[in-house]
């Protein structure tokens, strides 16, 4: 666990289940109160910017982003498959998490695959 001391533009953090991007902190200190850091945070599945007011050493929770590339191979039901583009490993990945990109999806399309903290 981390603290409001190490948030930075552009980094992931995880807050009531959901994942959220920081689009812009300041860090504010008034005369007797206690300091706290306002932010504005951008929701990685639905785009929408929030506002969101932390005091000074709240605990967050960073997560860390990988993206690999993958070829979207083919769907089976409700289920999409994708290559590993290094290793050839498939990826299975259900039409919850492909959400509205499953519209997009042509066969041999070359896609990027965001990871959080090991999970597509």
């Amino acid at each position: 666990m981390a603290t409001t001391s190490d948030l930075r533009k552009g980094i992931t953090i995880k807050l009531e289940g959901d994942l959220y991007t920081v689009v812009d902190f300041q860090h504010v200190k008034m005369g007797r109160g206690g300091a706290f850091v306002r932010t504005r945070l951008k929701n990685l599945k639905t785009g929408v910017v929030l506002e969101r007011t932390f005091k000074a050493g709240d605990k967050i929770d960073i997560v860390h982003l990988e993206e690999k590339s993958f070829q979207y191979i083919y769907r089976e039901g409700d289920t999409f498959y994708f290559m590993d583009m290094e290793t050839y490993d498939q990826l299975p990945l259900s039409i919850e998490v492909v959400g509205e990109a499953r519209n997009y999806l042509t066969e041999n399309m070359e896609v990027n695959i965001i990871y959080a903290d090991g999970e597509p």
